[in-house]
C-alpha cells in the first residue's frame, strides 16, 4: 500500500505546477506577479478561490485587506471557516508576495460574474446536445437544496437562511424558518420531503445552530408546510460536541423506502472525530422520521456510542442518493487536497477517514501513507485532483440519450457538472459538462425527468433540456 501511496503523491506533484523560487518587495503597495507566485497560488489556492480569483465577488475580505492582515490569513490561516494554515508550505516571502498578488487581483473582480452560458448556448454532451432553461433567475444567494413538491413546484432553500416556493415562475418566501447561523460552509442546507408529504405535509430542513455563534453545529428540523409557511416546527436532532469551527457540517438527507431517514454530518476540522464513536460528527446517521433511534442501529448497545450513527470514518459527506430498485444509499464526500470519494453506504461500515484516504492536506503534507486498511470500505471510485463534489442523483430519465444510470454531480473547485458514466456500479468513465459555469451547488432529477442544477455564482436555477425536446 505504501508503495501505491508513493505513486498517488508523485502523480499529484505532477498535477501541480512546479514552483519557482523567487524574492519579492514586501511594502504595502501591490507590486507585478512573478510566474512562479502565480504556480503558488494555482498549487494552493484556486481549489477554492478559482483560478481568477473569482469567488472574491464582491471583493470581501473578512479579516482585514491590507498587506499585513492577509500575509496573517495566509500564514496562520482562518480555522474557523476553514482558511488553512500555508506556513510549512510556504516561507515568509512567498507568503508576503501571495498576499500582495492577491490584494492586486481581487481589486479587479468584478461584484457581480455573468455566465458564460444562456438560454441560447447549446452545450454538446458526448451523447447528445442541450439548452438551459432558466427556472429561478433571482440571482439567490448560494441555493443550496431543492425539492419538488407533488404539484411541481419547488423548494429552495438558500445558505443565507432564506427558502422559496417557486410556483409557475413566481418566487415566494416561505415563512417560519427557525434562526439559521451562516458561519463559514455552514448555514440553511437541504431541504427533503416526507414520502407521505401528500397527506402530512412534513418537510426537513438540515440547518447551523447552536448555544452562540461559537458553540454550533448541524441540525435537522421537521415542520408542516401550509400556505407557503412552517408551522409545528421541532427540531429533532442535533450534532454534539458543539464546535466553534465553520467548515465540514454536511449535510445531505435521504428517505428510504422504509421511512428511514439519513442524514450527514462532516467531521468539522478535527479528523479523528470520524473515527470517534462517542460523537456525532464525521458520519452518516439513521433515525424514524420523528428522530427517534431505531434499535437495529448498529451502535445502539456500543457503550458511549451515539445511537443514530449508520456508518462512520466519513470526512464531509455532500451528497447523499437513494435507489430504491437496489435499496442501497450513495454518498460523495470531500476529501482534503486529492481523494474525494463516491462510496456505497453500509450499516456499520468504517469509510477510514483519515486513517485512510488517497488525499493530502491542503499544505501538502501526508495524512496517512495507506489508501487502503483491512476492516475499512474503499470507496467505490475517488477523484484526483478533488473536484469538492456538491452533491449527488443518478439519472432515471430516458430523456437523455446515454446518461440512463449515470451519477451526475456538482463541482465546487471547477464549476461543472461531472457525469460519472456507471456500469454495473463502476465508474468507467467521466465526462465534465458546463465548464466555468459556476459553483454547482445541487443537481437533482424532477418528477418530470429533466435535470435541475443549482449555481451559486450566478444565483440561478436551471433545468437541462434535450435539444429537440
Amino acid at each position: 500500500m505504501k508503495t501505491n501511496r508513493m505513486i498517488l503523491i508523485l502523480v499529484s506533484i505532477l498535477l501541480s505546477l512546479t514552483v519557482f523560487s523567487f524574492v519579492t518587495n514586501q511594502q504595502n503597495t501591490p507590486t507585478p506577479v512573478s510566474e512562479s507566485t502565480r504556480a503558488l497560488y494555482l498549487k494552493y489556492c484556486a481549489g477554492c478561490h478559482g483560478e481568477k480569483l473569482e469567488r472574491f465577488a464582491a471583493r470581501q475580505w473578512v479579516f482585514g485587506s491590507s498587506l499585513k492582515e492577509v500575509s496573517a490569513t495566509i500564514k496562520f490561516g482562518r480555522p474557523a471557516i476553514g482558511m488553512p494554515a500555508y506556513a510549512k508550505a510556504m516561507d515568509d516571502e512567498q507568503i508576503a508576495a501571495m498576499a500582495n498578488y492577491m490584494i492586486r487581483e481581487v481589486a479587479k473582480v468584478p461584484a457581480i460574474i455573468p455566465s458564460s452560458f444562456d438560454d441560447k448556448s447549446i452545450i454538446k454532451s458526448e451523447n447528445f446536445s442541450f439548452v438551459l432553461q432558466e427556472v429561478v433567475g433571482k440571482n439567490l444567494k448560494i441555493p443550496w437544496g431543492m425539492a419538488f413538491l407533488p404539484n411541481k413546484d419547488l423548494l429552495v432553500t438558500e445558505k443565507s437562511g432564506k427558502m422559496y416556493l417557486v410556483s409557475k415562475d413566481v418566487m415566494t418566501p416561505v415563512e417560519g424558518v427557525p434562526p439559521i447561523t451562516v458561519k463559514g460552509q455552514g448555514g440553511l442546507m437541504d431541504v427533503v420531503l416526507h414520502p407521505k408529504f401528500s397527506t402530512n405535509h412534513l418537510i426537513y430542513i438540515s440547518y447551523v445552530d447552536g448555544e452562540s455563534p461559537t458553540l454550533l453545529n448541524t441540525s435537522i428540523a421537521r415542520a408542516e408546510l401550509r400556505d407557503g409557511r412552517l408551522v409545528n416546527l421541532k427540531k429533532i436532532f442535533h450534532a454534539l460536541p458543539n464546535t466553534n469551527s465553520g467548515i465540514q457540517f454536511g449535510c445531505r438527507m435521504v428517505f428510504d423506502k422504509n421511512g428511514y431517514l439519513f442524514f450527514s454530518v462532516g467531521d468539522h476540522g478535527p479528523k479523528e472525530n470520524a473515527q470517534d464513536l462517542t460523537n456525532s460528527n464525521g458520519k452518516i446517521h439513521r433515525v424514524f422520521d420523528d428522530g427517534r433511534i431505531p434499535p437495529d442501529n448498529p451502535f445502539v448497545k456500543t457503550p458511549h456510542a451515539v445511537a443514530s450513527i449508520w456508518s462512520y470514518g466519513h470526512r464531509n459527506p455532500e451528497g447523499m442518493y437513494y435507489e430504491k430498485q437496489t435499496d442501497l444509499i450513495w454518498s460523495n464526500e470531500h476529501g482534503p487536497k486529492g481523494g474525494d470519494e463516491l462510496n456505497i453506504i453500509k450499516k456499520g461500515k468504517n469509510y477510514g477517514w483519515p486513517v485512510v484516504t488517497f488525499g493530502v492536506d491542503y499544505d501538502g503534507t501526508i495524512i496517512s501513507p495507506d489508501t487502503a486498511k483491512t476492516g475499512m470500505e474503499p470507496p467505490v471510485f475517488y477523484w484526483i485532483p478533488s473536484i469538492a463534489p456538491s452533491s449527488l442523483t443518478r439519472v432515471t430519465s430516458s430523456l437523455y440519450k446515454g446518461w440512463k444510470g449515470d451519477f451526475l454531480s456538482g463541482s465546487l473547485s471547477f464549476e461543472y457538472l461531472d457525469r460519472l458514466i456507471m456500469k454495473d456500479n463502476k465508474v468507467i468513465g467521466r465526462e465534465k459538462l458546463l465548464q466555468k459555469i459556476g459553483r454547482v451547488r445541487n443537481v437533482v432529477e424532477g418528477p418530470d425527468g429533466y435535470i435541475y442544477i443549482a449555481v451559486e455564482r450566478t444565483g440561478k436555477i436551471y433545468k437541462l433540456v434535450p435539444v429537440g425536446k
